[in-house]
């Protein structure tokens, strides 16, 4: 199976969506049954969290928590959007600072201005989004960013998306609740497929596509814990309750350069293993064994392959032992979990 595929179709009665290039998946986006990034909640706050700057809060949806507030006393209605999945026993966290997203608009409330993606360059196109911009939000006092998608969209779209997410941020900020209340729903997977996935694919929608394209079985390797990385290199991705262990093998190859091949290939494949999977958190690599003077290029290639992934990813470095640390947003729920 070549090129690029989207589909959409459900697993175990679940709403689901799959990336899938040249046979191989690459993404995956599965319901799960908290909240989903995205929701804007009427919240009401609770109590603050001596010395670290924030408050809990209570939702419909159960306590969550708002990290950098000052100021801001027991009692008080906010508006807070969901950033991400807490992990089990916590409180769901959320940001003061609302964003309404969509496949080539991002409406901002608390950042106006009227700003393009960089990685439009062209001038032409830059003026006509720019014209687009000002015609869609003028009288607002909201900001606006064109998403990297509108350089290739008809005009009309783009400016039916821009009034589609000024009307929800509108209709949210206009809300007067005074108790704790569900302002708008996060977006489920097929929504996200569209608003996100927006490169060039065959998108498929038809009843067991999972089933009948493959999707079913990449699914099933993902649910494992070792990954292929060529040759007879493997790793190996084990979640713990403190961090996601990875483990990078040469496998049966003896020969001198065989560590630093393993290392290269795990970093060209982890970003969309641990997509695929919805890990996140602190994450350890225990690399092959490599010369220490390749560490540049092993950063280099890890770098460059996260630098396409849409989840927030810190490259933290080196350990004293020589491991390499990351640290990723919990943007999606554990494919462990949500098909347990």
């Amino acid at each position: 199976m070549k090129g690029r595929q989207i589909f959409l179709d459900h697993v175990g009665g679940r709403e689901a969506s799959a990336l899938m290039e040249d046979g191989r998946l690459i993404d995956l986006l599965i319901e799960g049954d908290r909240p989903r990034p995205g929701t804007v909640y009427s919240a009401v706050t609770d109590r603050p969290v001596a010395g670290q700057g924030g408050l809990f809060l209570k939702t419909p949806d159960g306590q969550a928590y708002l990290r950098g507030v000052k100021g801001i006393g027991a009692g008080e209605v906010l508006q807070v959007q969901v950033t991400g999945y807490a992990e089990p026993g916590k409180a769901i966290p959320v940001s003061h600072k609302l964003l309404f997203k969509s496949r080539y608009a991002i409406v901002t409330p608390d950042a106006p201005g009227l700003n393009l993606s960089r990685s439009i360059r062209d001038d032409d196109v830059r003026d006509e989004l720019l014209v687009l911009a000002h015609e869609g939000m003028e009288g607002s006092e909201m900001g606006l960013i064109l998403r990297s998608a509108a350089a290739g969209a008809e005009a009309d779209e783009v400016a039916e998306d821009i009034a589609a997410m000024r009307g929800v941020a509108e209709s949210v900020l206009e809300d007067a609740s005074a108790g704790p209340e569900v302002l708008a729903q996060g977006d489920g997977p097929h929504v996200l497929a569209w608003r996100d996935w927006v490169d060039p694919a065959d998108v498929v929608t038809d009843a067991d596509c999972f089933e009948d394209h493959g999707v079913l079985d990449a699914i099933d390797s993902a649910r494992g814990d070792q990954v292929t990385l060529g040759a007879q290199a493997s790793m190996f991705i084990e979640p713990t309750r403190a961090l996601v262990a990875v483990d990078v093998n040469t496998g049966a190859d003896g020969s001198f350069a065989a560590g630093l091949k393993a290392n290269m290939a795990c970093a060209r494949a982890l970003p969309a293993a641990l997509r695929v999977r919805g890990l996140g958190g602190q994450v350890v690599l225990d690399l092959a064994p490599m010369p220490k003077k390749e560490r540049r290029s092993f950063e280099g290639a890890l770098r460059a392959a996260f630098r396409t992934d849409d989840v927030d990813t810190v490259l933290a470095g080196w350990t004293p032992l020589g491991h390499y640390e990351l640290q990723r947003k919990r943007a999606r729920l554990p494919l462990s979990e949500v098909l347990a």
